[in-house]
């Protein structure tokens, strides 16, 4: 069982947990992108497990009435193993995600995997409009130039800043200049796209900006922020008509992501600390 500290991050082990979480967060006008956990697979059973498993989910999503999707991460998928098996399993599940009326986003893992990632979202988009979204990170330098090639792919977009340790030749490393090229990414999609903006960010500056930039520019857009993290913003955000989504990981797998929570930010690592000592 996930013990209570780590539950703040994780909707649950189970597919019906899962959806209970989605359920209540519905209740609160958020939708959900949920993601099972798991990555870097190198056996292609173990790829296969977790594709028949969203396969499930979306025809779950179909007959639950939920505002949700789901999210897969390309090393879930078999990028480790070859690009050809993530981009065959990647297109499976949103062709399903296509028939029942769902949409699939794709995560963006380290920057080796930019290229394919990117490859398949633009040849799986155009065969299935819209019912794709990708996420792109800011901090790698490479990130305009994707952009300007992704701007008129009939997929989703979603920017985030970027977590992974990348090397200064490939990556802005300073803070301020992550949140520089942040925030001129997001302009930029914001002027050249009239739909299909994810704006994946905790920064309330970036999210204030991102309002400016739709009432500027007419876009429509939401605002994603991670389970367990800021949801009273995500509840006053939906409460002020903004379109909301929490990212909702769920599985077994809980215990490596819920790790990487409390490493990332300052405040999670408080949270955790003090449920420990029960204060």
């Amino acid at each position: 069982m996930i013990p209570p500290v780590a539950r703040r991050f994780v909707a649950g082990e189970t597919v019906p947990e899962a959806l209970d979480h989605a359920r209540a967060c519905n209740e609160d006008g958020i939708a959900v992108v949920l993601n099972l956990l798991g990555e870097h697979y190198t056996d292609p059973s173990d790829v296969l497990a977790d594709v028949d498993a969203y396969l499930a989910l979306l025809d779950d999503l179909a007959d639950g009435g939920l505002d949700a999707c789901l999210s897969v991460k390309p090393s879930q998928l078999g990028l480790d193993v070859s690009a050809d098996l993530f981009e065959t399993h990647y297109r499976e599940i949103v062709a399903r995600a296509d028939e029942v009326g769902a949409f699939v986003w794709c995560d963006m893992e380290d920057a080796d995997t930019t290229d394919a990632t990117l490859d398949a979202f633009a040849s799986i988009a155009a065969d299935h409009p819209w019912r794709v979204g990708q996420c792109v990170q800011s901090n790698l330098r490479r990130t305009r130039a994707d952009l300007e090639r992704l701007v008129d792919v009939p997929g989703a977009i979603r920017l985030v800043k970027g977590a992974y340790d990348e090397p200064e030749s490939i990556a802005h490393t300073d803070k301020a200049a992550v949140d520089e090229a942040y925030r001129e990414d997001l302009r930029y999609l914001f002027e050249h796209r009239d739909r299909g903006v994810a704006v994946g960010s905790h920064d309330p500056g970036m999210i204030a900006l991102a309002d400016r930039l739709a009432r500027e520019f007419g876009t429509d857009y939401e605002v994603q922020m991670l389970m367990g993290v800021r949801e009273d913003a995500q509840r006053d955000l939906a409460a002020q008509g903004i379109d909301v989504a929490q990212y909702a990981p769920y599985g077994d797998a809980w215990l490596s992501y819920f790790v990487r929570r409390v490493r990332e930010r300052r405040e999670n690592l408080t949270f955790a600390a003090r449920a420990v000592l029960g204060r």
